[in-house]
């Protein structure tokens, strides 16, 4: 059992935990999760259901708890990895596409921490000129992104506690800022019938939910590696979902109801503040808090996949301490570049790139989980992960990168998109279904060939004896 101080320097990176520095417990992964969904770009995603998507609040509440309810399964069953192997996730991947082939979804899920690294400095500046209005943006977005280097610096206990004590902080905010906006500011007449039900929104509203959970599942198993190797599959599983489950869905419905109450034209971030007039300073200043958490977990997870993605390239490379602190400040500073070049158009930078992410993310999970789960059944060569051929995995399992090309093409027809509508998607009025036709598609598609073609190398061996 590990009892360092959570203030001390991590060292470990990429290598496999050892069992003398395991520790912590499930009930970590509950305020891991609960606590980095506490951000402004969490209420940001929920007010799309009524202000992009223009779902009255009732059914906007129901489409955001499917999405969310049905999108944390499959995130919540990557969590189970982290102690199994003690590896994070990304390294885990190797063992899917092999060496080589898992490069194609590292890189892509490097580019997602950046994404959402930029997107939550945005909202963090915006937050601060809220508070103090007339103050440029530009130096709220630096102030957020320099707190946030300072747990992913320090790695992975701080990050733990900085979510543990924002999952407190969370809960009493989110109670206080409800009962703010329905009792002392008060709601519009027409706050439950504005807006009517259509199939294409509620859908896209969907959607837009699972993939906020699905997006997760890169980083669940950077985030319980640490546990002891005998914690349960399923205490990690119902811990890491109902955490980011209910600290996903309660943002959202916060989200929902701003989109509504606030004054029109005002963006989100500017109708909380004054929906919350007389605690706003108090509640954005929190909330600017659950943003550098999750900026931290962001750095976190980009250093740890960069370091992967160079690991492969030189497998004698054993990065430490130093490695991950030059990496993130490296990614902080793009990711900044970023926010400062893309905060005037932020919503259609963010619609656009969450969309992108559903094309993405899916099919990987689909394989990731079937190999998990139900083809190998948790067992992996660790050692195999490092070695510069793949060893056992090989340098590219063409199955897997072939599925996983093939998740992504089956979706085409399926995608509603600004830039490109798909015939089924244009069919059905603008639904965008494809994150059900991707996993409906790569998982099984891979489960059939991976498993025949393990049958015919066995059946190789046997005749050769």
């Amino acid at each position: 059992m590990n009892t360092q101080s959570p203030a001390r320097l991590e060292s470990s990176t990429i290598r496999p935990i050892p069992l003398t520095e395991r520790h912590g417990t499930a009930g970590d992964l509950f305020t891991v999760w609960f606590g980095t969904n506490f951000m402004l770009l969490t209420i940001v995603t929920g007010g799309l259901a009524v202000t992009v998507f223009a779902l009255p609040f009732g059914w906007a509440l129901v489409g955001l708890s499917v999405g969310n309810l049905v999108g944390a399964i499959f995130m919540a069953l990557h969590s189970a990895q982290g102690p199994r192997l003690g590896v994070p996730q990304m390294v885990q991947t190797r063992g899917q596409f092999g060496s080589l082939g898992s490069v194609l979804v590292v890189a892509i899920v490097l580019v997602m921490y950046v994404g959402f690294l930029a997107s939550n400095l945005v909202l963090g500046g915006e937050a601060l000129v809220s508070i103090a209005p007339g103050m440029p943006d530009t130096p709220g977005i630096a102030v957020v992104a320099v707190l946030s280097v300072i747990a992913a610096v320090f790695g992975y206990d701080v990050i733990h506690t900085y979510a543990r004590v924002t999952t407190y902080i969370a809960c009493a905010a989110l109670a206080v800022t409800f009962a703010w906006i329905i009792w002392v500011h008060g709601l519009p007449a027409d706050f439950l019938s504005r807006n009517t039900l259509n199939l294409s929104g509620f859908l896209s509203t969907v959607s837009t939910a699972a993939l906020w959970q699905i997006a997760y599942a890169p980083y669940v198993s950077d985030y319980s590696r640490y546990m002891p190797a005998d914690t349960g599959a399923r205490s990690a599983f119902w811990a890491s979902f109902w955490g980011c489950s209910l600290g996903s869905m309660l943002p959202m419905a916060l989200g929902a109801m701003v989109g509504i109450a606030a004054p029109k034209g005002a963006s989100l971030v500017a109708g909380l503040a004054a929906l919350t007039h007389g605690i706003a300073p108090l509640i954005l200043i929190v909330l600017s808090v659950g943003v550098a958490t999750a900026n931290a977990m962001n750095l976190y997870c980009g250093a740890l996949s960069t370091m992967t993605l160079g690991q492969t390239l030189v497998p004698s490379w054993s990065p430490g301490a130093t490695a991950r602190t030059v990496i993130s400040l490296a990614i902080f500073a793009l990711s900044l570049t970023g926010a400062l070049l893309g905060k005037n158009s932020f919503m259609v930078n963010y619609e656009n790139f969450i969309l992108l992410l559903l094309y993405v993310l899916v099919p990987w999970t689909a394989i990731n989980l079937v190999d998990y789960y139900l083809l190998r059944h948790g067992q992996y060569d660790v050692d195999s992960f490092f070695r510069h051929d793949g060893g056992i995995y090989g340098r590219i399992n063409g199955v897997a990168v072939g599925c996983y090309l093939l998740g992504i093409l089956v979706q085409l027809p399926f995608i509603n998109t600004p830039l490109y509508r798909g015939f089924i998607a244009r069919a059905l009025g603008g639904v965008d279904l494809s994150w059900i036709a991707g996993l409906a598609i790569t998982g099984p598609a891979y489960y059939w060939l991976a498993k025949r073609l393990t049958s015919e190398s066995e059946a190789v061996v046997a005749g050769a004896k």
